[in-house]
Parts: structure tokens; C-alpha cells; sequence
């Protein structure tokens, strides 16, 4: 006790609190201050080493010393009724306590008042940094941009505007393969044709700041081709050219326009483009030209030109036995020719298989030949992992591939795997943002997933796009509103049923929408049209759709079960939405799965979305 009594006459314990006390408030100015010179750390760091070093030697002198009005004395030289250490302490006590009050009072100023004014300066500034510098990367990028508009038809043979557009398409695709270079898709392109829009509003709508433009006249053999490169911001042209020639120079002048366009755009080309960047795949310009009609009519899928396509590829390939491309379009036309014609679907899928498999063969790279595999393997049962697998080996060759992303996503539906499905059908509108059908499936899944505002908007882009059937869909919608009428109207409009009686959809429409007089009519010629059809024979995919609109999911499900169908799709679809649940309650629906081959495609590749297995080893699904 006897030595804290001395600490305390000695003011050891005082001076350790004033010490600390002013040892903190020298680095909280320090700390507040030297930011403002933008001084080095290394000061504020040597400031706090020098005041802890201090420390000690700061407490002997308090023991040692005593402060005098005649300076500093040693304490053992002081009498203590001569001591003023108590007043000397006290005072410096209220000094160092005064400053710490309006030391606090700066700080709390500063921490709650001045500090958040400086971090939101601090982060407007960098927050503007960050934009402009995203703002510059972006623009930077984007001058990289082309959207290849459907070549003017100028020749006095209309029927040659196939010609135009193909000839548009190929410069198109080949831009398309330059990785330095953002091209907008084929079908968002060609959808501004004879639209006569502002390059500005083209621009903005395709997120590109070139535009190429052009024009084809066509006279016998000869050619003229007019292109233009324009700058979207200012209507600026870059470079434009006339190229005059023969048929037989179509390929080299498509290659001069594409290059040209490199050329201004100042983009690299890749490994093997250097010599050649299109590539049509023959040296027969006869041939080109029939390939570039099939391929028209498969652009606009026009069921009712199916034929004549083939019949195009057909001579295209007596002129060059080694067309690759034209066996690939060829097999990808017998895939859309089963939902049309009545043709067995065994019989077109052995030409889907001996096309297809020419023209892998032929070239290997393409992936065209292994989506039609894929698609053509969901026709009879049992296949489903050979189709999984076609459509895996056509991503790997060409993972932006259009058409395999969409029917991909398609496939995966039908199997139950609605997310990743769903995934690819967005991929396919990332490249494709006016893809009407793609539009319209991406539609049908939000309406399923109940969200009918994001269901219209996609269903209506995809009707104004040209896409009729999406009439049907939004017929679903118009039901849920109430709206009967409306509902049977665009039902009817929006169903073609090439392989049906007429009047069929006029008739199915009114019995879905409408009355139980109108559902009994529905129903009957839906059974008349089952009893004239042979049980060996594929019925459309959207026979069992309307069974199940008409109130009987357990017909549906067992005409999806016996029947084959010609278009699986629309019934799977509707099989794994919320709606669908009655017809998985059904006893009959484990029996299914097994017969479909879905069970065995699941164990292979894991349970789908709404299914897992049981302790049984039997898929249970919600």
C-alpha cells in the first residue's frame, strides 16, 4: 500500500492516464490530418512507435521529477509541505481533459457529419470511374458490331429474291465465325426487310453500330452486287462497292464483301480464315443456288414447300455428289417433314440417318447433321439416349448454333428437365432475340410456371413476328382472363392440323373454350378421328393435348402412351407443368415413364426436375 500511496503522491498513476490519454488523441489528429497531405504511411506509423517508445521513460521522469515554478527538480530535493505536485497535477488534469472533450467533440463531428460526406465523394468518384470506364469498354466493343440485312432483290425475276437472301445469309455466317466480331442473328437481321426503318432505329433495336446493306440483280448468268458498310451513329458510309460477275463468281465476290468488312472493322481473323473466310462447301454455283432455295423454305418453315426443298438438295447433290452441306439440310428437311407429311416416321428417319451420316462424313465439323439425329430419334420409343447424345456432340462442335440450341432446349423439356431446357432456349434468343418459335416456347414455359404477364408479351412477339400458331397459346391466356370468345377465335386462327378433317380447329377450339355441347362435339370428332386411324400409324402430338384440355387426362395420357406421335413435344410439355399433375397422379403414369425409356434416361443422367427415387428405386414425381 505503501508504494501505491507514493505512485499517487509522485503522480505516476496520473501521468500514465494523462500519457495514454494524450498519446490517442495526438494519433486520432494525425490520423485525420496526414490523409490530407497525402502523406506516407510510414509517418503515421513512426508517430505511434514513437509514442509507445515513450511510454516508459515518461513514468520514470514522473517518479524521478517534480515539477517547480523553478523548472524540474528531483523529487527528493523538494520538501513535501513544499510540494506542488497535487496543484500542478490537477491543472494539467483539467488542461488535457478540456482538450480531450473538444478533441471528442471534433471526432464525433467528423465520424457521423464530415466522414460520410468524404466516402460519398470518394464513391461518386469511383462509382463514375467505374461507369465511364464500363462505358468506354462497352462502346470499344460495340464499334465491333454488324447486323447483315437481307440483301435487296433487284432482279426482274422475283422468284430470285431466294437468291438475294442467300447470298446476304452466307456473308452473314461467315462474319458470324470471327471471334473479334458480334454479328446480330440471321433472323433478327432479316426481319427489318422491306420495313424501309431508319438505320438508327435498326441499330438500337440489334445492339450493333455497323449495318452492311446491299442489293442483287440477277440477268441469266450474269450478277451485279451492290454493298454498303454504314456507321449506325451518323449515317456515315465506310466503304461501298459494286461487284460485277458471272454465277460462277458468286463465291469470290461474297469473300471480297466479307473481307472488306473485316477490313474496316479492324477485326482479327481467326486461325484458317487468313486464306479464306467463306466457305460454301461446293464449287458449283447450280448447286449453291438450290441449296439457297431449300434453305429459304426452311427459314420460313413453310410446311407446304417441304417437298420442293427436298427436291432442291436432291439435284443439288447430283451436281456435287460431295455437298456436304446440302445432306445436312436435306436430313434436317425429312425432321420438319415428319409433323406434315404421311410418310411413315420409320421410313424418314432412315433418311434422316443416311444424310445425315453422308455428311458428317463429308465434314466432320458440322453440327447441323447431329441435330437432325437428335431430333429424329424422339419419333419412336426407346431412343431417348442416343438423342441425349447426338444433341451433346452437335453442341460440342458449334455451342452457338441456333437451331441446336432451340431444339436442344426442346429436348430437354420432353425429358423433364425444365430448367435446363429453358437455359438453352434463352441461349438460342441471346443469339436469336426475334426467333418466333423460340419466342413462343419461351412463352409457353412462363405461362406454365403461372406467369401470364411475361407469357403474353413473349406470345405476342412471337405472333407479330409471323408465327400464327402463337394464337393458340394466347388463347390460354384469354381463357384464364374469362375471355371465352376471344379465346376460341385465336385458338382456332393459331391451329393448323394438316393430317386432320377441316374445320377441325374451329371445332376442337369451341370444345375446349366453350360449352359441354360444344365439348361433346369436340370429343366425338376427336374419337372418330382415332377409330379411322390405323394403330400402327403416328396421329399429330397435339391429339392428346386437346384430350387433356377437353377434361380427359387419362385418355391423353394413354393415347401419348400407345400412339406414336408425330410431335412430342407440346405434350410432354404440358405432362410436366403444373397442370399436368393430374395425368402423374394417374395409375398409369409409372408404367409410362418406363415404356418411353424416360426411366432408364434418368439413370443415366440423374432424376429430372419434378422426379426423384423412392427407397424402392421407383421414380416418384411431384
Amino acid at each position: 500500500m505503501n508504494f501505491i500511496a507514493e505512485l499517487k503522491r509522485r503522480n505516476v498513476i496520473r501521468m500514465a492516464g494523462l500519457y495514454l490519454v494524450g498519446a490517442w488523441l495526438i494519433t486520432q489528429v494525425a490520423g485525420t490530418i496526414l490523409p490530407m497531405f497525402a502523406a506516407p504511411d510510414w509517418i503515421a506509423r513512426s508517430i505511434v512507435i514513437v509514442l509507445a517508445i515513450g511510454f516508459i521513460p515518461a513514468l520514470v521522469i514522473a517518479w524521478i521529477f517534480e515539477l517547480t515554478p523553478d523548472g524540474l527538480k528531483r523529487d527528493s530535493e523538494i520538501p513535501e509541505a513544499q510540494s506542488i505536485a497535487p496543484q500542478t497535477a490537477r491543472r494539467m488534469e483539467r488542461s488535457i481533459l478540456f482538450l480531450f472533450a473538444i478533441a471528442l467533440a471534433f471526432f464525433g463531428f467528423d465520424k457521423f457529419y464530415l466522414a460520410p460526406k468524404r466516402e460519398a465523394a470518394l464513391v461518386s468518384v469511383a462509382t463514375q470511374a467505374i461507369t465511364e470506364k464500363s462505358a468506354q469498354k462497352e462502346k470499344s466493343e460495340n464499334e465491333k458490331s454488324i447486323a447483315v440485312l437481307a440483301f435487296e432483290n433487284r432482279s426482274a425475276d422475283k422468284d430470285n429474291e431466294y437468291f438475294s437472301d442467300g447470298v446476304a445469309e452466307e456473308i452473314l455466317n461467315s462474319l458470324a465465325k470471327v471471334k473479334d466480331l458480334k454479328v446480330a442473328g440471321r433472323t433478327s437481321s432479316f426481319f427489318f426487310k422491306g420495313k424501309n426503318e431508319n438505320l438508327s432505329t435498326i441499330g438500337k433495336t440489334l445492339g450493333v453500330a455497323h449495318v452492311l446493306e446491299g442489293s442483287v440483280r440477277k440477268q441469266g448468268n450474269q450478277l451485279r452486287i451492290t454493298s454498303q458498310l454504314i456507321r449506325v451513329s451518323d449515317g456515315f458510309q465506310l466503304w461501298s462497292e459494286t461487284f460485277d460477275g458471272t454465277d460462277a463468281d458468286i463465291f469470290a465476290l461474297q469473300e471480297k464483301i466479307a473481307r472488306q468488312v473485316t477490313s474496316e472493322l479492324k477485326v482479327a481473323l481467326n486461325a484458317g480464315q487468313q486464306n479464306r473466310l467463306i466457305d460454301t462447301g461446293t464449287s458449283s454455283a447450280e448447286a449453291y443456288a438450290l441449296y439457297l432455295q431449300a434453305t429459304a423454305i426452311f427459314n420460313r418453315r413453310d410446311f407446304t414447300q417441304y417437298q420442293d426443298a427436298v427436291a432442291a438438295l436432291q439435284k443439288a447433290l447430283v451436281l456435287d455428289p460431295n455437298y456436304a452441306r446440302a445432306y445436312s439440310r436435306l436430313a434436317t428437311m425429312y425432321v420438319l417433314l415428319a409433323n406434315s407429311s404421311k410418310e411413315p416416321l420409320q421410313s424418314l428417319k432412315e433418311k434422316v440417318l443416311a444424310n445425315a451420316k453422308a455428311a458428317s462424313v463429308l465434314d466432320p465439323s458440322l453440327a447441323e447433321p447431329y441435330a437432325a439425329l437428335g431430333a429424329s430419334f424422339d419419333w419412336l420409343p426407346g431412343e431417348l439416349i442416343e438423342q441425349r447424345e447426338m444433341f451433346d456432340r452437335a453442341l460440342a462442335l458449334d455451342p452457338d448454333d441456333v437451331t441446336t440450341n432451340f431444339w436442344y432446349g426442346l429436348t430437354m423439356i420432353r425429358m423433364g428437365y425444365l430448367e435446363r431446357g429453358v437455359a438453352h432456349i434463352e441461349r438460342a434468343l441471346e443469339k436469336e432475340p426475334m426467333l418466333p418459335n423460340a419466342l413462343r416456347w419461351r412463352g409457353i414455359m412462363y405461362f406454365h410456371a403461372g406467369d401470364h404477364a411475361k407469357a403474353e408479351t413473349l406470345l405476342k412477339r412471337a405472333r407479330d413476328l409471323g408465327l400464327k400458331f402463337a394464337d393458340r397459346n394466347l388463347a390460354d391466356i384469354a381463357s384464364a382472363r374469362g375471355d371465352k370468345i376471344v379465346a376460341i377465335n385465336l385458338s382456332a386462327n393459331g391451329t393448323v392440323l394438316p393430317l386432320m378433317p377441316p374445320n377441325s380447329a374451329r371445332v376442337l377450339s369451341e370444345g375446349i373454350y366453350g360449352d359441354a355441347t360444344q365439348r361433346a362435339q369436340a370429343l366425338t370428332l376427336l374419337d372418330n378421328y382415332m377409330a379411322t386411324s390405323k394403330d400402327h400409324l403416328p396421329v399429330p402430338g397435339m391429339v392428346p393435348v386437346y384430350l387433356f384440355m377437353l377434361g380427359e387426362p387419362d385418355k391423353a395420357l394413354n393415347t401419348a402412351h400407345k400412339r406414336l406421335l408425330r410431335d412430342k413435344i407440346d405434350f410432354l410439355a404440358l405432362l410436366w407443368s403444373s397442370q399436368g399433375k393430374v395425368m402423374r397422379e394417374l395409375p398409369e403414369f409409372p408404367q409410362f415413364l418406363h415404356d418411353s425409356g424416360l426411366v432408364e434416361l434418368w439413370d443415366k443422367y440423374g432424376a429430372p426436375d419434378l422426379c426423384n427415387k423412392n427407397a424402392k428405386g421407383d421414380y416418384v414425381c411431384e
